[in-house]
């Protein structure tokens, strides 16, 4: 007998046959028909609440009646704080499965999947689930739903969440305003907050002889006041925002009456319309049509204009920004925001026109970047393509100028644009090989790697790269394991010179020149990045010194900066150089400014001064053999001769070295290469300590002339000065910068062209130098102050000679020519270069005048020896050392 009879399920059927069946309240189709079918609008999605389903042929079943609901869902306040963290907590009475939580902004916006984003966390146990949400902001407000399965149903909870403004979200137009009453009857106020879930009114006070309205925007409503007279004196006109149970908001603007005897700026249509305002004040405008922002232009002091401060930015591009902001802190399904957010940014590329539209561009790829990598998301063909074609545009030539005003506010941005595209290009999907795009600033070749491939990896030219390459042996160990190699390579022309200039160890001290291209290669095995491999690039021959470079992004606290660790510079042939990188990254070159281009009369002129010291130093030791005794007849000739005698003996050694260079296998696997590097800075080193020996002596005679020196004491005071300095200099030289790496040239057994050898070479020499240079000056003083004091003109004019004399005998003796070699460190000219080597061809190799300046010339030679023979130099000696003394008696 039926006692009761109840209607859970109505069913319509269409002219195709298509069941359309609804349930009643209280009752629900269960989760497995649910799952099965799509509901009455064709779709299947994860929250649907199941009380409509649509059936092709035989409808399954019927509605069930829903049991009550087994879980409870808790909120610790509905009425959030700005920066506080909000926390919902799910009870669970029953085993709950398949948990997703969701946020809906408004009635008019489609609820938003939330994932484990930065901002978001989720935790889960058997008798709960939390879902918090940190750093809370207005963007997070709406009505939060809980969707889970239990008891064979689909269940959803809501909490609503709130939050009020604070007074930095009400946004004044204009914040103060200088009007003219003759100029202008009237004015406008804007009073405009944001869109939010709380109803604010507002009013103006005061308020008479004005109308108060609102307008709607899209994301704010704006509260207007026009205001139909001048006020009869200055007026403070102020927006009160009221919220139910809330503090209101005072947003004041002050008004100043312009008076005659002012001054003014006048009336300008620069960027927007500008109304007469008083000096000192900032007069403000809304950006023009779809831009989000405010136009901002001080009037001077002095009743001039300043320049127009634009901040607007292109409405769109800020929606992307935001989008894309929100979508890491974990709003949105990644695999679907990001190609759409590409999507959209590609089509808006073309209507940047200020810097604030370019920062916030390049902002939104680095921002989906992040996603990527935080989520594994895979792009397809078409989403990268999208990059790609953005990533074109944003380098083209027509932009430039913005880059410059960017880059002034926030210096790492390129840096930070060229690690997001890296890691977009590198999560390309494994399904998408091989892939390749080219444009005028972009060129991506991706491709899969096979055994058939048994000549490597080759990347076609991108000037000036003449091409790219990875041997076999670096790739056989991935592709004869059996594992799915693959490999992208990425050209980027003139971002380059759109990174910091910041420069590692090594590359300091100068300044460089890129060649406007940057090379991306990565290669991935079985998804595992894959970061060791041997990269050889060959680039177009450029003048200058080069260094064969990678941008380390984690250089300078996370800034980026150009480093050469693991790059050798080789020479290829002679219209290209061949840089050779043991490890996978971005890759470029740098050229130094103030490099001196190749001129082989400049190299020839090297050679044979090299040639030719080698030469006299040999005939200087046969000559001091025999004379030795004949010169050498007091103490003071013995410390001068003994000083001479070493240094020919440790420049002939450096010479030699030196001299032998070119034909030494180079490179730290070898050790005559590093003896030689080694030897060559040591005696070079040894042969300025001896000059500083031999000055310091004649200083003490100078300025001691009735103090006799102990030869024993003196002798082994200039061993130690002329010996161990050097050797300590050298060795410690040696031993920190060898495991860097960074002790040798690059295909040269010599020692570094870089900071290290303006540290361990230039900084000694040159303080020797100076203090020759003041021993020299006291020498002259002493020579000079007698005679031209009180002696005839016959004596003065003898004193004047004897000057000149000792000038031409100690500025090579005392290698002051040597100052010079300051100025080629700045300047690239081969004017000064040439006269460099011309007077210290016979003095000091040109390897150490290289060494100075950071050339590669590998030829040019000076030595340390003096233009005429021993046997002059000797009598030139003592006829100085006679002149002196006759100075002296007197």
């Amino acid at each position: 007998m039926i006692t009761a009879l109840v209607l859970t399920t109505e069913c319509h059927v269409d002219h195709s046959g298509t069941s359309f069946c609804t349930c009643h309240p209280d009752y629900q189709w269960n989760t497995t028909l649910c799952s099965l079918y799509p509901n009455c609008c064709g779709h299947r999605s994860e929250r649907d609440s199941c009380e409509c389903l649509s059936f092709h042929g035989p409808v399954p079943g019927y509605c069930q009646l829903l049991p009550p609901v087994p879980a409870n869902l808790t909120l610790d306040s509905q009425l959030q704080m700005h920066r506080n963290t909000l926390n919902l907590i799910l009870l669970k009475k029953e085993k709950a499965t398949n948990l997703r939580w969701y946020l809906r902004q408004s009635e008019n916006h489609r609820p938003i999947l939330l994932w484990p984003g930065t901002n978001v966390f989720q935790t889960s146990n058997e008798s709960q689930a939390g879902l918090q949400i940190a750093h809370m902001s207005r963007h997070w407000t709406g009505e939060y739903e809980s969707i889970f399965e239990a008891q064979g149903f689909r269940r959803r909870l809501r909490q609503v969440v709130k939050m009020p403004l604070e007074e930095k979200d009400v946004v004044r137009l204009p914040e103060e305003l200088s009007i003219s009453c003759a100029a202008s009857t009237g004015f406008q106020l804007r009073c405009c907050i944001p869109l939010t879930n709380m109803a604010y009114t507002a009013t103006w006070s005061p308020g008479e002889d004005s109308q108060a309205s609102l307008q709607n925007m899209p994301d704010s409503q704006c509260f207007v006041l026009a205001v139909r007279h001048c006020p009869a004196a200055n007026t403070t006109y102020t927006c009160t925002l009221q919220s139910q149970s809330l503090a209101p908001l005072v947003a004041p603007v002050s008004i100043t009456i312009i008076q005659d005897g002012d001054t003014t700026c006048p009336e300008d249509f620069s960027v927007v319309a500008w109304n007469v305002t008083k000096a000192g004040f900032m007069a403000q405008a809304p950006c023009p049509m779809n831009k989000t922002g405010v136009v901002k232009r001080l009037c001077g002091s002095n009743g001039i204009w300043g320049p127009v401060q634009d901040s607007c930015t292109e409405a769109k591009i800020l929606d992307l920004y935001s989008k894309a902001k929100l979508l890491l802190e974990g709003q949105g399904k990644p695999n679907e925001q990001v190609p759409r957010i590409l999507r959209e940014l590609q089509r808006q590329v073309g209507v940047v026109s200020t810097p604030s539209d370019l920062r916030e561009m390049l902002h939104t790829v680095t921002l989906l970047a992040k996603v990527v990598a935080e989520t594994s998301t895979e792009l397809t063909d078409r989403a990268l393509k999208d990059l790609l074609t953005t990533t074109d545009k944003i380098l083209d030539v027509n932009i430039s100028s913005l880059w410059t005003l960017a880059r002034a506010q926030e210096p790492s941005m390129g840096s930070d644009f060229l690690k997001a595209v890296e890691t977009l290009v590198h999560s390309v999907s494994p399904q998408q090989h091989p892939f390749s795009f080219s444009s005028s600033n972009v060129l991506l070749q991706s491709q899969l790697l096979r055994h058939s491939s048994p000549l490597g990896y080759q990347m076609p030219s991108a000037p000036p790269l003449l091409q790219a390459r990875i041997p076999w042996h670096s790739l056989a160990p991935l592709v004869l394991n059996g594992t799915n190699v693959r490999i992208t390579s990425l050209a980027l022309q003139k971002l380059d010179s759109r990174l910091p200039s910041n420069y590692r160890q090594g590359l300091r001290d100068t300044s460089y020149a890129t060649p406007g291209m940057i090379l991306v290669i990565s290669i991935t095995a079985d998804g595992q990045d894959f970061t060791q491999a041997e990269v050889i690039m060959d680039f177009e021959d450029m003048n200058g010194t080069l260094h064969c470079v990678f941008w380390d992004h984690n250089a300078f606290q996370g800034r980026g900066g150009w480093s050469d660790e693991g790059c050798e510079l080789q020479a290829a042939n002679a219209s290209a150089v061949q840089c050779v990188c043991r490890h996978l990254t971005a890759f470029s070159i740098l050229m130094s400014q103030h490099a001196v281009p190749e001129d082989p009369l400049l190299d020839l002129l090297s050679q044979v001064g090299v040639g030719a010291s080698i030469l006299a130093l040999l005939v200087c030791l046969v000559i001091y053999r025999l004379v030795w005794r004949v010169v050498v007849r007091n103490k003071v000739a013995f410390f001068r001769h003994t000083a001479l005698f070493n240094m020919v003996i440790c420049l002939l050694v450096a010479d030699t070295c030196f001299l032998g260079n070119p034909w030494l296998p180079s490179g730290y696997h070898s050790l005559v290469c590093l003896a030689t590097a080694f030897l060559c800075h040591f005696f070079y080193l040894a042969t300025f300590f001896w000059m500083l020996a031999q000055a310091l002596v004649l200083a003490h005679q100078l300025l001691f002339v009735f103090h006799q020196l102990s030869k024993p004491l003196v002798l082994s005071m200039m061993s130690i000065l002329g010996y161990l300095c050097p050797l300590g200099f050298a060795g410690v030289t040696l031993g920190l910068y060898l495991p860097q790496r960074k002790y040798l040239r690059e295909g040269k057994c010599l020692l570094s062209g870089d900071g290290v050898s303006l540290h361990a070479f230039s900084e000694p020499v040159l303080a020797i130098v100076s203090v020759n240079g003041l021993v020299l000056v006291i020498a002259v003083l002493k020579l000079l102050r007698p005679s031209l004091s009180e002696g005839p003109a016959v004596e003065k004019r003898q004193a004047l000679v004897g000057v000149l004399k000792a000038l031409l005998i100690l500025t090579p003796i005392f290698g002051l020519t040597w100052g010079l070699g300051v100025t080629t460190l700045f300047e690239g000219s081969l004017v000064f270069h040439y006269i460099f080597v011309i007077l210290n061809s016979l003095q000091v190799l040109e390897a150490l005048r290289k060494w100075l300046r950071g050339s590669r010339s590998s030829n040019s030679a000076i030595s340390m020896v003096t233009n005429e023979s021993c046997t002059s130099e000797h009598s030139r000696e003592r006829s100085e050392l006679a002149s002196y003394e006759e100075q002296m008696a007197d």
